[in-house]
């Protein structure tokens, strides 16, 4: 993110950002200062983390108001920027936004990158690395597809599983070459990962239910952070309608949130678990067309 926002402008360049009663987006701002705010609605689903505040103060001495709005369902805060009731949303990854795109007929676009959280394989069985498990070990893995998929990577980047022509995001167990590897998956519900930590070897843990169980994130003995090319397709990303993807307002509010004292409070809070990218919006859309084309093979 090469572009600057310009320090000062004249009023007569601000557009409005007042809602369309018709439902169609209001045309987005493209510069702001001090002496002419705009306001930029952005869809979240962690409002209450610290590093937002600071966003929003960083934005705001700029000339840009951030109003956060926190959604619980994560099916909503895709349509309501096609909609037009939010300009941008940080709260999903790749896959997450290929799914979308693809089920919906939409073209919501990626325009800054932000972290990849871990996902991780955690043991109670004493083993401190991957090579510690031994053959015919069986290991939990989350059975919703994206996790499932991902779960199954992690496990090949460990060298426990070997997957036919080597896997992608939307593999399947059928997938395992059961010859060339030494590990037994066993699928169940991401919830109840956490609790087969105590019959099997091991298990691949979303990092919530691994707070939910009071396990350390940090006590996992491999995760795809180790490996972030396999994890690519979950690089977590701001997202905006496609017409306002060159937006420099927007450009300017995903540079601010790279600068260390934003970052690097969202990586502290999150003791190391996640690992700060900072991809191109034209790199970003090439991985999100081959996801797409993905989903659609498999549709």
């Amino acid at each position: 993110m090469t572009r600057r926002l310009l320090a000062t402008i004249s009023a007569l360049a601000l557009t409005a950002l007042a809602a369309c009663s018709s439902g169609t987006p209001a045309a987005a701002p493209t510069s702001a200062d001090a002496e002419n705010r705009v306001t930029v609605r952005v869809g979240v689903t962690d409002e209450s983390k610290a590093y937002w505040g600071t966003l929003v103060e960083k934005a705001a001495a700029e000339g840009i108001d951030l109003e956060l709005e926190n959604f619980t369902d994560y099916q909503q805060p895709n349509p309501a920027l096609s909609q037009g009731g939010l300009e941008l949303n940080q709260f999903q990854h790749l896959l997450f936004l290929a799914n979308y795109n693809e089920s919906t007929d939409d073209d919501l676009t990626p325009i800054g990158s932000t972290v990849i959280y871990q996902l991780g394989l955690y043991t109670t069985k004493g083993y401190a690395t991957p090579d510690d498990i031994p053959e015919g070990a069986e290991i939990a893995i989350p059975n919703d597809a994206t996790n499932q998929a991902r779960a199954l990577l992690v496990l090949q980047s460990a060298g426990l599983i070997s997957l036919v022509d080597g896997g992608n995001a939307l593999s399947t167990p059928a997938e395992i070459d059961e010859a060339a590897s030494r590990v037994t998956v066993v699928p169940v519900d991401a919830n109840q990962t956490a609790v087969q930590l105590q019959s099997l070897d091991g298990a691949i843990i979303n990092n919530n239910f691994a707070a939910d169980a009071d396990i350390d994130p940090t006590t996992a003995i491999y995760s795809d952070l180790e490996d972030t090319a396999t994890a690519r397709p979950y690089v977590n990303i701001w997202v905006a309608r496609a017409e306002d993807a060159d937006n420099p307002v927007y450009e300017r509010i995903i540079e601010l949130y790279h600068e260390e004292d934003v970052i690097g409070q969202l990586l502290e809070e999150n003791k190391g678990t996640a690992v700060e990218q900072e991809l191109t919006p034209e790199e970003l859309q090439a991985e999100l067309d081959e996801l797409q084309g993905l989903v659609a093979e498999q549709a």
